[in-house]
């Protein structure tokens, strides 16, 4: 059994196929798997750290603004893309597949369209509400389309099969326990929020958390978990000292990135973060109320459309960046926190929305076709 896996460009694309291989591997230990993305993306260092193969192939994405480095970038572009389908074409031939699967970024595009010249079976599994432009010309020659949620079809031509998986979730954070990873963090029966902006962090949460930390400064009934992302880490404190707002105390924790995420969310009762797929996702597993600021810098606005599902079915409050303010944020904050009827009703209806089996589901489409080749 041979299966060839193409991502790139965001966790959000690569932590998905990274979790899908590792449960065919765990079913199936003499499969072989290969992966095929970008040598400068982030996919060369997370696919080689996961135990994989990487094939490495160059792809870009075009720019739309018009200026003198994305007039240089998009020639690049044009280079890559004279040159990627013979590469696609070498490492196929070389590695031999039963199927491809592309979860998205630039490379699956290719990937996935010489597979199925090729006559080798494909999937394609889109993991946001809105589905990307990669994923949208993957959909045209792929034998099975996977969505991660029902309303991603409205964006796609009818007369199609879609199949609805989830998104895959790591384990851990479905099998965590609220009390002893509250009792390991120090939370104690205090009321917990955690929040984060990503792995880089934002400037605007940034922003907003301040606001919330100067919120309950003073009250010992809160225990407060913050992630300012590598870039925002030192202007974090900064901000507070310029603000005079007191974080030194027992119940303020503030850290560079959250390495522990299932204890975190398993002892929080209110999440505060973007919405990436992933993110949504493991905040669905945990059945957490949340508080979602979609990030406006996206393709296609992505997050915003994964907030706006979970809204919709009142799983979570979605406060766009164009209205974040310091009032909005404490009162969604403060009304979610001093309502425990509103916050059980975000976490059942987030839990509700969970696919806490997206890593079986997934997996039994992928091995389906290996099976009737």
């Amino acid at each position: 059994m041979k299966i060839l896996f193409a991502c790139g460009g965001t966790g959000g694309h690569i932590n998905p196929a990274i979790a899908v291989a590792n449960y065919i591997k765990n079913l199936y230990p003499h499969a072989e798997i290969l992966f095929a993305g970008n040598p400068s993306g982030m996919e060369a260092r997370l696919v080689p750290k996961a135990g994989f193969d990487f094939a490495p192939i160059e792809v870009m994405g075009f720019e739309r603004y018009i200026c003198m480095r994305n007039i240089k970038h998009n020639i690049k572009a044009v280079k890559c893309l004279l040159t990627c389908g013979k590469r696609a074409k070498t490492i196929i031939s070389q590695f031999s597949p039963d199927v491809a699967v592309g979860t998205g970024g630039y490379v699956s595009a290719p990937i996935l369209k010489t597979a199925h010249d090729m006559g080798i079976k494909t999937v394609a599994h889109e993991q946001n509400a809105y589905p990307g432009v990669s994923n949208k010309l993957n959909f045209k020659f792929a034998d099975k389309i996977l969505l991660a949620v029902e309303e991603a079809k409205k964006y796609l031509p009818d007369g199609c099969e879609y199949i609805i998986t989830g998104n895959p979730v790591r384990e851990e954070i479905i099998m965590a326990d609220r009390e002893s990873a509250r009792n390991k963090l120090g939370v104690g029966n205090r009321k917990c929020i955690l929040t984060f902006g990503g792995s880089l962090g934002a400037g605007k949460v940034n922003e907003a958390v301040a606001d919330i930390i100067k919120w309950h400064s003073n009250r010992d009934d809160i225990y407060h978990i913050h992630a300012t992302g590598k870039k925002g880490y030192d202007g974090f404190f900064k901000l507070l000292e310029d603000k005079h707002i007191n974080y030194k105390n027992d119940h303020t924790e503030i850290r560079e990135y959250i390495n522990d995420m299932a204890e975190c969310m398993a002892a929080a009762d209110l999440v505060i973060s973007r919405s990436g797929a992933i993110s949504l996702s493991e905040i669905q597993a945990a059945g957490k109320a949340s508080i979602l600021i979609p990030s406006p810098n996206v393709a296609e606005n992505h997050q915003y459309h994964n907030a706006k599902v979970m809204a919709d079915r009142n799983a979570a409050y979605l406060i766009e960046e164009k209205d974040l303010t310091n009032e909005s944020i404490i009162k969604a904050t403060e009304e979610i926190l001093e309502n425990p009827a509103i916050m059980k009703k975000l976490g059942k209806n987030a839990s509700d929305m969970a696919y806490l089996d997206a890593n079986k589901r997934i997996s039994d489409n992928i091995l389906e076709l290996i099976e009737n080749k």
